[in-house]
């Protein structure tokens, strides 16, 4: 399983996390941050269980390419 984590009120909308993983992430129209599909927001921290370890890799360059360091991705 991997387990990715993003810190949205932090973003500064730089898109390198759409580019790199655009089936996990998107750019909001209404403010310009990201969003972490179908994630569950607890206190501003938007987690996202994804049972393939599939996404880990895009996962990892979209949190290596972030550079407000924002995304944190870990692999269970």
């Amino acid at each position: 399983m991997v387990i990715v984590t993003l810190q949205r009120d932090n973003c500064i909308g730089c898109n390198y996390c759409a580019e790199f993983a655009p089936e996990y992430f998107r750019m909001s129209k209404k403010d310009g941050k990201s969003v972490l599909l179908k994630a569950i927001d607890k206190k501003g921290f938007h987690t996202l269980k994804i049972p393939n370890h599939e996404a880990l890799d895009s996962c990892e360059k979209a949190a290596k390419a972030c550079p407000v360091k924002i995304i944190s991705v870990k692999e269970v």
